[in-house]
């Protein structure tokens, strides 16, 4: 039984990597996170709701509701071929985000692993 966990892990794991490797869709950890947009201009979204942004946000993010009916329009405003870095509270938000750009046509996608929960838990 423990040989075909193993296993299945590993086959999984192929899976994930084949799957990202596949799109255009980077998961970032915290840290790796704030060296890609510390001190840098770049398309850094907040997609939690304005009440939520209003608590607290990473410095110079824009907010672009997940659940607003602007959504996409206002992600057409962006440059699609300029990285986008974004993140909500947890990860699913940002995630579900990532995957609507790709769609869209966005071509280098930065997820924040975990959301600002765990960004604000390295700092």
């Amino acid at each position: 039984m423990k040989k075909i966990l193993v296993l299945f892990a590993i086959v999984a794991s192929t899976i994930s990597t084949k799957a990202q490797e596949n799109n255009n869709i980077i998961l970032l950890s915290p840290t790796d996170f704030k060296m890609q947009i510390d001190g840098k201009e770049v398309q850094l979204i907040d997609v939690r709701t304005p009440e939520e942004f209003q608590e607290n946000h990473i410095e110079d993010a824009l907010n672009i509701d997940f659940y607003s009916e602007d959504f996409e329009s206002e992600f057409n405003k962006l440059d699609k071929d300029q990285p986008v870095y974004m993140y909500c509270r947890s990860g699913y938000r940002s995630n579900q985000s990532a995957l609507k750009l790709e769609k869209m046509g966005f071509t280098k996608i930065y997820d924040l692993d975990g959301g600002i929960l765990n960004y604000n838990k390295e700092e």
